[in-house]
């Protein structure tokens, strides 16, 4: 394995950028803003390689950019209602910057911030602290990211954190995909499926009601692979209120500490798969509802536009922190949040 670094310039100071190749030539892109995906070129079905991640022409655009493209938010990825939650009868306040709602941490959230990194044989591991009372979440936050990617074009990340004082914590990655291309177009083609039997039920601020649906008999069904695009117009609340799919999933069979299969995305035309797996309890299904707008593009040709990309978000489930019925994200002191995602890029 072939790990480069480069260091490119921002307003916010230097980031330091890695680029980790396999034995095959394909390759993916590392950035310390955010500890981001920017790249991740890989092998069609005849061999040819191509950037199948969206990211920007310039690592500065990277910074407050609205699709948080390819970087970790937190300290709190997606929703929490109000901004609010309670820890032993404290109540806490966060930034409100999403309708109603605290999403990812804030705005300057910790895909805003330029992370220490150092390589490794095969990878990067990227560390943050993120200070007690930092917008608003107690405790002192000592986060690791750690990237390694292999010969198979498995791109594995693992965090980690510790605290000095209990808090709420939900971290993931935000990178958006299209099998075909990052420049190629629009990603309702391609085909998705997820082990996940139920979803979130979300009012209209896309903030969970605190109940967990079966998707049977719903257009948010895909226990059984259909193209992204195939019900994405039918009137659906969850649908129209997000403009297409940003919803949570429940992973099925989801246990504690292991690694289960949580979405497949593929591509017939270039013959492109990508198994996802997770040891979180849910995946986040965000078609670019709202990608229009966003800085250039690395093609540098142009914007992306909406439903260019989707992102797969393993992650804990939004605003648990409000509801007991949804899976814990209390991070207590002497405790260590650990989560494993895989992306793995086959053909077929």
């Amino acid at each position: 394995m072939n790990v480069t670094k480069t260091v490119a310039s921002s307003p916010r100071g230097e980031i330091a950028i890695y680029k980790i190749t396999n034995a095959a030539g394909a390759w993916v892109e590392l950035s310390a803003l955010g500890a981001g995906i920017n790249a991740v070129v890989v092998p069609d079905k005849e061999g040819n390689l191509e950037n199948v991640a969206l990211g920007y022409a310039d690592a500065a655009s990277y910074i407050g950019d609205g699709p948080c493209m390819g970087k970790i938010p937190g300290r709190y990825a997606n929703r929490i209602a109000a901004g609010k939650f309670t820890l032993d009868g404290v109540d806490y306040q966060l930034e409100i910057n999403n309708g109603p709602n605290a999403l990812h941490g804030g705005s300057e959230g910790f895909f805003n911030k330029i992370w220490d990194s150092e390589a490794t044989d095969c990878g990067v591991v990227f560390s943050l602290v993120s200070p007690d009372g930092e917008a608003g979440y107690p405790g002192t936050l000592k986060v690791t990211a750690e990237y390694t990617w292999t010969d198979a074009c498995e791109l594995r990340l693992v965090i980690k954190a510790t605290t000095d004082k209990k808090t709420v914590i939900n971290l993931t990655n935000h990178a958006y995909f299209n099998l075909r291309g990052e420049a190629s177009g629009s990603v309702l083609g391609q085909k998705l499926m997820l082990n996940c039997s139920h979803f979130l039920v979300t009012d209209e601020n896309l903030t969970p009601t605190g109940e967990i649906a079966p998707v049977a008999g719903t257009p948010m069904d895909f226990t059984t692979a259909k193209t992204l695009g195939e019900d994405i117009r039918k009137p659906f609340p969850a649908l129209a209120y997000g403009k297409g799919y940003d919803n949570c999933y429940a992973i099925d069979g989801a246990q504690k500490g292991e690694i289960t299969l949580a979405a497949v995305l593929e591509d017939e035309a270039t013959g492109r798969v990508l198994e996802v797996s997770t040891t979180q309890p849910a995946v986040q299904i965000y078609t670019g509802n709202w990608l229009s707008g966003c800085p250039a593009t690395r093609s540098g040709n142009r914007t992306y536009f909406d439903y260019d990309g989707v992102a797969i978000e393993c992650q804990g489930m939004p605003d648990a922190p409000n509801h007991p019925n949804f899976p814990s994200q209390v991070l207590d002191k002497g405790e260590q949040y650990e989560h494993t995602i895989s992306f793995l890029f086959k053909t077929k």
